[in-house]
């Protein structure tokens, strides 16, 4: 038997704080970033965190650090104890500003330095920065080349000249992605894939024969090819070029992409042959601005597309009273443009940070102009060949380290397609479709509407994506909550997998006065996610769904699975 006595004695707290110095700061500013009132329960973690690094930058050695002070100390005193208080005297040394004379960058066998160096934020000849370094971190491991694990910053000193050095030590990891596949389609018969994903390509280089190791690479530009088909009942093609430092000197992206999509049904030349054609080109461009601050990025894309159905009965198309779009030609000519901002610390398994975006996608207001009085007699054919609406995303995560890699994700989605004429209402294109996992109801490649993944649920369990025939069509308007708690079981680049158990809610409405962001369908569940470089996103979803309607409410008839291919669904 082991008898244990605790003598926990007085409780202690602060009293008085004073510095002794400090001459480049006054004493209201330091006291200010420590935010340690007299009075206050005595916590020396605390104490340690205000004074030398604290996650949020809120801390003195930041303070100066940032200010080029790299041979700063700083010493905190206990000068006096009585009864329950203790007083402080806060030693401070700030030494010379320190400037940045070299900055090396290492390892880096692929990727060209002047694609790594140009991401960087500190430049010789600035003074020394900590949060320039651990921004320059960030940057170098978004670019997703390189293993966030074995990243390495050196910065030895020479203290006589009053300068240090910064050295950045990479690994390359394969960045490209391959996709080659073929499936059994039933009776629209084999159905085969192939597409190629460049993300650190090289277009100046395509006619150096010295370069095709075994692709030109290492100019940060992204080229993507991708085909599917199985012959006359499915095509799809697609092609995207990004640059995204565009003349070399600034951070402004150009992106230039190209599709084509066809689906049909039937005999061709029969009255049951159905089809559906989307022609679409786009040309974007990107810049990253300097206020509010540098993480916001403004993008703005110039879409055209024609759409063309022939019989095309499937419903998915609908007016605001229920019509089915099934003939004719449909013009889209819109602007887009998405202010973001993300702090995300790594694209594959982000451990801290956040990504916020809105964006407006409109079309001309066709309909104020056209010199039409009455479209209530319009067949839809003419009332929607050319389309007019103003559509609203707002998209927003934040990712939270609990313990050690656990990882909470936060996230948040709302979609909204208004109209600017009522007699018109809104398009019957551009619509969101919630439910189900996001890529089967995508149709080999589908488009005409956004799919939005809704774990837990199919497309037809949510009432407002049923129609009165039994099938289901896209909604004006909707809203996604998720909760995520993310732990990795390897974070090897070759291949990051991790689990993960998620709780969700969402819903859609076909009018706004409908709307109800607590009126949710909610679900639970788990999954895995492994990201292989040369496939994408790999992994599968449980779901169980609270909100069913039906009498049968076992385990098996309220659950859900679903799969992931390729990448993460929305």
């Amino acid at each position: 038997m082991i008898k244990l006595n605790l003598e926990e004695g007085n409780q202690y707290y602060f009293r008085d704080i004073s510095w002794k110095g400090n001459s480049i700061y006054d004493t209201e500013t330091l006291a200010g970033v420590l935010g340690i009132e007299a009075g206050e329960v005595y916590n020396k973690e605390l104490l340690e965190t205000r004074l030398r690094f604290s996650q949020d930058g809120r801390d003195v050695s930041t303070l100066y650090m940032d200010n080029g002070y790299l041979f700063f100390q700083v010493d905190p005193i206990e000068v006096a104890v009585e009864d329950d208080s203790i007083d402080l005297e806060i030693r401070i040394f700030e030494g010379p500003q320190a400037t940045i004379d070299k900055v090396v960058i290492k390892g880096n066998d692929r990727t060209h330095e002047h694609v790594i160096r140009r991401e960087l934020r500190t430049r010789p000849g600035q003074k020394f920065s900590r949060s320039d370094i651990i921004r320059s971190q960030r940057e170098i491991i978004n670019l997703g080349y390189f293993n966030p694990e074995s990243l390495g910053i050196n910065t030895p000193v020479n203290p006589q000249r009053g300068t240090v050095d910064i050295e950045y030590t990479v690994e390359e990891k394969p960045s490209d992605q391959l996709e080659l596949s073929a499936g059994w389609g039933g009776a629209q018969r084999v159905i085969g894939t192939l597409g190629v994903s460049f993300n650190n390509f090289s277009l100046r280089n395509v006619f150096n024969k010295e370069a095709w190791k075994p692709l030109p690479q290492g100019d940060g530009q992204r080229l993507s090819l991708r085909a599917q088909t199985n012959g006359d009942f499915y095509q799809s093609y697609n092609l995207s070029f990004t640059e995204p430092w565009l003349g070399g000197k600034k951070p402004n992206s150009l992106t230039v992409a190209t599709f084509f999509n066809r689906f049909a049904f039937g005999r061709r030349g029969t009255d049951s042959y159905q089809s559906f054609n989307i022609k679409q080109a786009s040309v974007s461009l990107g810049t990253r601005l300097k206020w509010p601050d540098d993480n916001f990025v403004s993008s703005t894309a110039i879409n055209i597309q024609t759409l063309t159905l022939d019989n095309w009965l499937r419903g998915l198309f609908r007016s605001d009273d229920g019509e089915i779009v099934q003939n004719g030609n449909y013009n889209n000519f819109s602007l887009k443009q998405t202010i973001a901002r993300s702090t995300i610390n790594d694209p594959i398994f982000p451990k801290e940070g956040s990504r916020i975006s809105l964006s407006l996608q409109l079309t001309p207001p066709y309909s104020l102009f056209d010199g039409k009085d009455d479209y209530s007699e319009q067949p839809a054919s003419e009332r929607f060949r050319w389309l007019e609406y103003h559509k609203w995303r707002f998209d927003a995560e934040w990712y939270t380290p609990i313990v050690g890699n656990l990882i909470l994700k936060a996230q948040a989605k709302i979609g909204l397609l208004g109209f600017y004429n009522r007699e018109i209402g809104s398009s019957p294109f551009e619509r969101f479709q919630l439910g189900g996992d996001g890529i089967n109801n995508q149709q080999f490649g589908f488009a005409g509407v956004d799919i939005i993944s809704l774990r837990g649920y199919e497309i037809n369990e949510l009432e407002a994506n049923r129609d009165p025939s039994g099938g289901t069509s896209a909604t004006p308007l909707f809203d996604k909550f998720t909760l995520e708690l993310r732990y990795p079981l390897s974070l090897n680049p070759s291949s990051t997998i991790y689990v993960l158990a998620f709780a969700q809610g969402g819903n859609s409405w076909r009018e706004f006065r409908d709307f109800n962001p607590f009126d949710v369908k909610r679900s639970v569940g788990m999954g895995l996610r492994v990201f292989l470089p040369m496939f994408g996103v790999l992994g599968f979803d449980y779901g169980i769904g609270f909100d069913k309607v039906g009498a049968d409410r076992s385990l098996q008839a309220l659950g859900d699975f679903n799969i992931v291919l390729g990448f993460e669904p929305e």
